[in-house]
Protein backbone atom coordinates (compact mmCIF):
# COMPACT_ATOMS: atom_id res chain seq x y z
CA UNK A 1 0.00 0.00 0.00
CA UNK A 2 1.45 3.35 -1.01
CA UNK A 3 1.50 6.32 1.29
CA UNK A 4 -1.64 8.47 1.23
CA UNK A 5 -1.65 12.27 0.93
CA UNK A 6 -3.83 13.72 3.68
CA UNK A 7 -5.19 17.25 4.06
CA UNK A 8 -6.59 19.08 7.05
CA UNK A 9 -10.05 18.16 5.72
CA UNK A 10 -9.33 14.41 5.37
CA UNK A 11 -7.20 14.00 8.52
CA UNK A 12 -10.01 12.75 10.77
CA UNK A 13 -11.24 10.17 8.26
CA UNK A 14 -7.78 8.88 7.28
CA UNK A 15 -6.00 9.09 10.64
CA UNK A 16 -8.26 9.55 13.66
CA UNK A 17 -10.87 7.04 12.42
CA UNK A 18 -8.46 4.46 10.98
CA UNK A 19 -8.91 0.83 12.00
CA UNK A 20 -5.12 0.27 11.86
CA UNK A 21 -2.31 2.33 13.42
CA UNK A 22 -1.29 5.30 11.25
CA UNK A 23 2.18 6.78 10.76
CA UNK A 24 1.74 10.48 9.93
CA UNK A 25 4.64 12.18 8.14
CA UNK A 26 4.52 15.98 8.36
CA UNK A 27 6.73 17.15 5.50
CA UNK A 28 7.30 19.84 2.84
CA UNK A 29 8.56 19.75 -0.75
CA UNK A 30 11.58 21.95 0.06
CA UNK A 31 12.72 19.80 3.02
CA UNK A 32 15.82 17.70 2.24
CA UNK A 33 15.50 15.25 5.16
CA UNK A 34 11.79 14.82 4.27
CA UNK A 35 12.81 13.73 0.77
CA UNK A 36 15.33 11.29 2.30
CA UNK A 37 12.77 9.42 4.38
CA UNK A 38 9.95 9.56 1.80
CA UNK A 39 11.09 6.43 -0.09
CA UNK A 40 11.80 4.64 3.21
CA UNK A 41 8.25 5.30 4.40
CA UNK A 42 6.93 4.02 1.04
CA UNK A 43 8.89 0.77 1.55
CA UNK A 44 7.67 0.37 5.13
CA UNK A 45 4.10 1.05 4.01
CA UNK A 46 4.36 -1.85 1.56
CA UNK A 47 6.26 -4.18 3.89
CA UNK A 48 3.88 -3.60 6.79
CA UNK A 49 0.66 -3.52 4.77
CA UNK A 50 -2.29 -4.52 6.92
CA UNK A 51 -0.40 -3.61 10.10
CA UNK A 52 -0.06 0.14 9.52
CA UNK A 53 -1.09 2.92 7.18
CA UNK A 54 1.38 5.67 6.25
CA UNK A 55 0.07 9.13 5.40
CA UNK A 56 1.83 12.34 4.43
CA UNK A 57 0.70 15.84 5.38
CA UNK A 58 2.25 18.74 3.41
CA UNK A 59 2.68 21.40 6.09
CA UNK A 60 2.92 24.24 3.57
CA UNK A 61 -0.68 23.62 2.47
CA UNK A 62 -2.14 21.96 5.60
CA UNK A 63 -1.13 23.62 8.85
CA UNK A 64 -4.04 22.85 11.17
CA UNK A 65 -2.90 19.46 12.50
CA UNK A 66 0.80 20.35 12.49
CA UNK A 67 -0.06 23.33 14.66
CA UNK A 68 -2.37 21.34 16.96
CA UNK A 69 0.31 18.70 17.48
CA UNK A 70 3.04 21.29 18.13
CA UNK A 71 5.19 20.43 15.11
CA UNK A 72 8.22 22.74 15.23
CA UNK A 73 10.47 21.07 12.64
CA UNK A 74 10.08 18.59 9.82
CA UNK A 75 10.10 15.80 9.09
CA UNK A 76 7.92 15.12 12.11
CA UNK A 77 6.49 11.63 12.47
CA UNK A 78 3.54 10.70 14.67
CA UNK A 79 1.96 7.32 15.26
CA UNK A 80 -1.78 7.33 15.91
CA UNK A 81 -3.48 4.27 17.35
CA UNK A 82 -7.23 4.24 18.04
CA UNK A 83 -7.34 7.94 17.17
CA UNK A 84 -4.69 9.00 19.70
CA UNK A 85 -0.98 9.84 19.41
CA UNK A 86 1.05 7.00 20.92
CA UNK A 87 4.51 8.10 19.80
CA UNK A 88 6.32 10.79 17.85
CA UNK A 89 9.80 11.64 16.62
CA UNK A 90 11.47 14.35 14.58
CA UNK A 91 14.10 14.20 11.88
CA UNK A 92 15.24 11.65 9.36
CA UNK A 93 16.42 8.20 10.43
CA UNK A 94 17.58 5.00 8.74
CA UNK A 95 14.97 2.44 7.69
CA UNK A 96 15.87 -0.02 10.44
CA UNK A 97 15.45 2.65 13.12
CA UNK A 98 12.10 3.78 11.73
CA UNK A 99 10.82 0.21 11.44
CA UNK A 100 11.88 -0.57 15.01
CA UNK A 101 10.20 2.61 16.30
CA UNK A 102 6.99 1.76 14.47
CA UNK A 103 6.96 -1.86 15.68
CA UNK A 104 7.63 -0.79 19.28
CA UNK A 105 4.80 1.75 19.10
CA UNK A 106 2.06 -0.38 17.60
Amino acid sequence: MATVAVTDETFDAEVKNSSVPVVVDFWAEWCGPCKQIGPVLEELSSEMEGQIKVVKVDVDNNQQWASQLGVRGIPALFIFKDGEVVSNRAGAAPKAALKSWIEDSI
